[in-house]
């Protein structure tokens, strides 16, 4: 069985940890600087008083005169993700992140050690802890999982068996799609407001109007898609953070900040003499909120000046003053050097450094983009007359 762990309105749930004082009023989370004014996720006392998450600013403030809104604040939500993810793993779970606040993991590998399929899934409702309020899908496709994490109740689970999983999604909605708003705003004119008016259409006909994703919509709708899931590798945090006395804005002294804490990472001996292929650099603003950014380094690269020289840039980017500045390595390489051949034939040791090559700029690409930058085109139905059927995309392991 594929489970999945889903936190709604996580990203306003991690902004409220330090906001101890707002819980039980309604709270909505503010626009970041440059979108649109439109509400982000909001607490149930809002969604109570008529405040849904899109809906315009000036029109929240109108219906709810209470409604408070809170900066976003995506450093805190990426550590307090992290550190869930973390309390799955030591619980014996091999998780896949999706995203902040919905995690994929196979039951199959803990039902043992637990006792069961659902002793499993409390196993890891109570890694996360009852403050969060997760929930947990079970099935034994991903799209199902996701979709009864979303309607099950907080702190509990949903499993769904596959014989009735068509059923199951049928009065779902199309939120659940990964379609954009322009997408599900066409299906709903066209009177497609469920999943399972969707499944009932013709593949042909949603492929032709649609195109790849509307397919790929209608074969999700229908319980078919795919039920993979690609655990990550744990690794161990490495990072680095100052704090200031008085808020900071000079970007001078910032620039500085940085080098030091550049000089701290590359200092630490859990690195293991490994080159960074990823970096974040994240800031604790004035007023509430913070900054973060993450940047993928062309090739991994130790060397202090060169990271600096590709970080100092995005310090630009800050919105106001900074209370404290953190610098968080990501990925590493799996080894410090190479092994090259005694004896190689001739021309075989230039294949072999073209084939290291092209794996390291994979490994690369995979940082940078995700797992699907990367993809090998597959035949499974060259018959079909739909083009989007006739092939599939399947990301490249080597």
């Amino acid at each position: 069985m594929i489970a999945c762990l889903a936190i709604p309105a996580f990203s306003l749930r991690a902004a409220l940890r330090r906001r101890p004082d707002l819980l039980g009023q309604p709270v909505a989370l503010a626009p970041a600087p440059g979108e649109q004014p439109l509400v982000g996720p909001c607490t149930e006392a809002a969604q109570r008083a008529g405040i849904f998450p899109g809906l315009r600013l000036s029109e929240a403030l109108a219906t709810c005169p209470r409604l408070q809104l809170v900066e976003q604040d995506p450093a805190c939500a990426e550590e307090e993700w992290e550190r869930i993810l973390r309390r799955l793993e030591e619980a014996g779970l091999a998780v896949e992140s999706a995203e902040p606040g919905c995690a994929y993991f196979e039951t199959r590998g803990v039902e043992r050690l637990a006792g069961g399929l659902q002793p499993a899934l409390r196993r890891a409702l109570d890694a996360v802890g009852a403050v969060w309020e997760p929930r947990v899908g079970a099935a034994t496709r991903r799209f199902a999982a996701l979709a009864a994490a979303s309607v099950a109740p907080a702190g509990r689970a949903v499993v769904v068996d596959d014989d009735r999983t068509e059923l199951f999604l049928e009065p779902l909605p199309l939120q659940l799609l990964p379609l954009t708003p322009e997408r599900r705003r066409e299906l709903s004119e066209l009177g497609v407001r469920r999943l399972g008016d969707l499944a009932r259409l013709p593949g042909a006909a949603v492929a032709d109007r649609l195109g790849r994703d509307g397919a790929e919509a209608w074969r999700l709708a229908r319980g078919e898609d795919d039920g993979h899931v690609d655990p990550r590798k744990p690794s161990s945090e490495l990072a680095e953070a100052l704090e200031f006395p008085e808020p900071v804005a000079n970007e001078l002294t910032l620039a500085r900040a940085l080098g030091v804490l550049v000089d701290r990472l590359l200092a630490r001996p859990e690195r293991g003499g490994r080159a960074p292929r990823e970096l974040a650099v994240s800031a604790r603003l004035v007023g509430g909120g913070s900054w973060r950014r993450s940047l993928a380094l062309r090739e991994p690269s130790s060397d202090p000046e060169r990271l600096r020289v590709v970080l100092v840039p995005k310090l630009a980017d800050l919105p106001a003053p900074v209370h404290e500045l953190r610098l968080e390595l990501g990925e590493l390489t799996e080894s410090v050097g190479r092994q090259d051949e005694l004896v190689a034939s001739p021309g075989a040791s230039m294949r072999v450094r073209v084939r290291e090559r092209l794996r390291e700029g994979l490994r690369q690409a995979r940082v940078a983009v995700g797992l699907d930058a990367v993809c090998t085109i597959v035949e499974v139905a060259p018959w079909s007359r739909i083009p989007e059927s006739r092939a599939i995309l399947v990301p490249r392991d080597d």
